[in-house]
């Protein structure tokens, strides 16, 4: 155990150098100019390439990137060329809001998920099959925001249930989570129907069958511990997504997280803000696929770790 994950560690530095360099190239090579922005358009020639020297954005691409890895190395994720804030202070006053929504967003995706996945494999070729995957196929198509707003229409305005937007209380969190839950739901329960459905298959389960157990029994106790394997590995994945792709849901609800925070600053042309969000997401990653590994073992003791 502790060699794999020794392994996998190691193998996570070097996918986190990857993902900092290429991000790190391609904000170099945007057209944009961030010292513009900092500078206003009223600004001389001379003011402009003076604070391109005092960022050091006047040297080669490979200075920065040295630079910019040798502060990451000590902790310092730089700083904010328009807030004059630290990087690593304007996220970690953000990653608690982001870290609710998530774990709202992911509980909400398996709750729906996971029962509408059992339900049609249960029922597989019913009408009730086909109208659940039939609504999970809307789920995952549907446009985050449109959803967002309808949400916000109908169970804000029209009915008064959820607060409009903002940050705070449990109320401010459903609407949001709800919002990111449908979407995943309709992944997890293709997949997990389609798992469902093979492990029903298997000889172990007709074996349960013939000894005479009830059906909650099997599905419970035999079939779903079985059937959940590939989904744990989808909430690894999750986890990544809901840490910095949620920007449109946080912006329709105003939901002050690291998603809002990583738009304004490409609006702006941050680039340390921008880098250090896609660090912190890519990190979110790599671990939440590493503990989704860590755990699948626990739940079915004949996979290995190698």
């Amino acid at each position: 155990m502790a060699a794999y994950i020794v392994r996998r560690l190691i193998v996570s530095v070097l996918i986190l150098l990857g993902v900092s360099f290429i991000t790190f190239f391609l904000l170099y090579a945007l057209p944009a100019d961030p010292v513009r922005q900092i500078a206003g358009r009223s600004a001389t020639a001379q003011t402009v390439e003076n604070i391109r020297q005092q960022l050091g954005l006047d040297q080669p691409l490979l200075v920065q990137y040295w630079r910019y890895l040798t502060g990451l190395v000590q902790g310092d994720l730089g700083r904010s060329y328009l807030q004059r804030t630290d990087v690593g202070t304007l996220i970690a006053a953000r990653l608690p809001a982001s870290l609710l929504l998530m774990a709202g967003a992911i509980g909400c995706e398996l709750v729906l998920g996971l029962t509408m996945g059992i339900v049609a494999a249960l029922r597989r070729g019913t009408a009730t099959d086909q109208s659940l995957m039939i609504a999970s196929f809307v789920g995952v198509s549907a446009p985050q925001f449109v959803v967002g707003l309808l949400l916000l229409y109908v169970f804000a305005v029209q009915l008064g249930w959820f607060p409009i937007g903002g940050y705070g209380t449990a109320a401010h969190l459903v609407l949001p989570s709800v919002t990111l839950g449908i979407m995943g739901s309709g992944w997890y329960s293709r997949m997990m129907r389609s798992s469902m459905v093979d492990v029903l298959r298997a000889d172990y389960i007709r074996t349960a069958r013939a000894k005479g157990l009830a059906r909650r029994q099997v599905i419970l106790r035999h079939a779903l511990p079985n059937a959940i394997l590939p989904v744990i590995a989808m909430i690894g994945i999750d986890i990544g997504i809901f840490m910095g792709g949620i920007v449109v849901v946080e912006s329709v609800f105003g939901w002050p997280g690291i998603g809002q925070l990583a738009w304004q600053a490409i609006q702006r042309v941050d680039i340390p803000i921008i880098m250090g969000v896609t660090l912190v997401s890519a990190c979110a990653i790599v671990l939440g696929n590493l503990l989704a590994d860590l755990v699948t073992p626990l739940i079915d003791p004949r996979i290995k770790l190698r």
